[in-house]
């Protein structure tokens, strides 16, 4: 079997900077599953070592407003967040590598989310323990 190696993975978060717009699906906790758009700023710092996320998504009956700010050592991420549609707050801690953000979410709303980045698309995938929607999954494109 062979398999084809990336042309280059993330190794900082200035990777990741820039616009990206697109779509995905959000599961509803009563099992129903609506269409989002969205759209996505990611800004690095400087040296790479920290990454603030403004996540803008809606749907026929939801809106997500989510912003995070991260800090990177090595692979270990740090960072708080923010969900202001649903008023909630917390910590993030997680892992960077192999062109994949894995990240456990603590708060008001407890939470995983992983950001992996495939060519020109980045896919996002969150589940969440309530708070209105099970999980969410996004295919977004640098725009």
């Amino acid at each position: 079997m062979l398999v084809q190696a990336p042309a280059s993975l993330a190794t900082s978060f200035q990777d990741l900077a820039g616009t990206w717009r697109g779509v995905g699906r959000v599961q509803l906790l009563s099992g129903q599953s609506e269409a989002l758009s969205c759209k996505a700023y990611f800004t690095a710092k400087e040296d790479g070592n920290g990454l603030g996320i403004a996540l803008a998504c809606a749907s026929a009956s939801n809106k997500i407003d989510l912003r995070a700010a991260l800090a990177q050592t090595g692979e270990a991420i740090s960072g708080s967040w923010e969900e202001r549609s649903f008023n909630s707050t917390g910590s993030v801690a997680g892992t960077f590598g192999n062109d994949r953000i894995d990240l456990t979410i603590d708060g008001t709303i407890k939470a995983t989310m992983s950001i992996t980045l495939e060519g020109k698309s980045q896919l996002i995938s969150i589940a969440t323990e309530g708070q209105g929607f099970r999980s969410v999954d996004l295919e977004l494109e640098r725009s």
